[in-house]
């Protein structure tokens, strides 16, 4: 039997490893059949094949929308630039942060004048951002060796989300938000099903290198569940415009069946920060693995664009 167990785990990591070259490989990743793909995906992280047919926790809710949900409009409101348009279109344009510039090569990037602290984010991928907070200390080379790379990439190769296939790949610079504890600048991401907020995290201490995530219910009451970063280990201050805050939330988010809205408070004011459709694009595990049907029984697919 063990020989067996061997075996199996074996080509299943086989099968991962040919994906990957799918993924990466231009010639051959246009034959990949992506319900295999991450159906053997999600068997690595979770350790069984999600059930695509009839899915019920939230991960795999998640995969199903990235095989069969296709709605183009989705495609604008990932894109870190096109989204302010609809973030104005709903009457909170104040809430954004001011832009500098936006450039379709990095080599138009004027490094050279761009002030002392800054962003700068690929609109057509998720966590791909450079943060400068001393220019003296700002290594550029380096920044527009990673620039570049991402923008050669699509990020509908790393984990199928259809809504990034078709991108325009730019980069923008805005603003740095200065923590009003001078410290951490900590992520609000609240977690929508059906125009309404449910739950959200907390994503702390990332400037020190030392990522925390917290779930909380929209009361603020503290949620004993972890997901790829641990806990902060203690309960956070609630914040003073968390009520704001899930406002903001219901009105960008309604009209779809699941998404998350990312905002920042600083200052005693909301900065929003972007829209994600797939958190974690469903393939990070939650402990205990009961939430993830928990928040699963919020998620009712859409029946259109199917």
């Amino acid at each position: 039997m063990s020989g067996l167990r061997n075996y199996l785990k074996n080509y299943s990591s086989i099968l991962i490893a040919h994906d990957y070259l799918y993924r990466t490989i231009p010639k051959i990743r246009y034959k990949i059949n992506p319900q295999r793909a991450l159906s053997n995906l999600f068997k690595s992280r979770f350790g069984y094949y999600p059930d695509l047919e009839a899915p019920k926790t939230y991960s795999e809710k998640i995969q199903w929308i990235k095989l069969h949900y296709h709605n183009p409009l989705l495609a604008k409101y990932v894109d870190k630039y096109e989204v302010r348009e609809f973030v104005k279109s709903k009457g909170m344009g104040d809430l954004l942060n001011r832009i500098i510039g936006v450039w379709d090569r990095v080599s138009e990037i004027p490094f050279d004048s761009l002030p002392e602290k800054f962003v700068l984010k690929a609109t057509h991928g998720s966590g791909w951002n450079v943060i400068c907070k001393n220019k003296k200390q700002f290594d550029v080379l380096k920044a527009k060796t990673k620039l570049n790379r991402w923008m050669r990439d699509n990020f509908f190769w790393h984990y199928y989300e259809w809504v990034y296939k078709n991108i325009k790949p730019r980069v923008i610079c805005e603003e740095y938000i200065e923590p009003e504890d001078g410290v951490d600048l900590k992520d609000y991401k609240i977690f929508c099903f059906d125009g309404v907020p449910r739950f959200l995290f907390v994503a702390s201490g990332r400037s020190n290198g030392k990522t925390h995530f917290d779930f909380y219910t929209t009361e603020w009451e503290w949620l004993p569940v972890q997901q790829y970063y641990p806990n902060a280990g203690n309960v956070l201050p609630r914040p003073e415009l968390l009520d704001d805050m899930l406002e903001v939330a219901r009105r960008l988010s309604n009209g779809f069946s699941h998404v998350r809205v990312d905002l920042y408070v600083e200052n005693h004011r909301i900065y929003f920060g972007e829209l994600t459709f797939g958190h974690f694009s469903g393939l990070h595990p939650f402990t205990p693995s009961k939430y993830d049907m928990i928040f699963g029984e919020y998620f009712t697919l859409p029946k259109e664009y199917i």
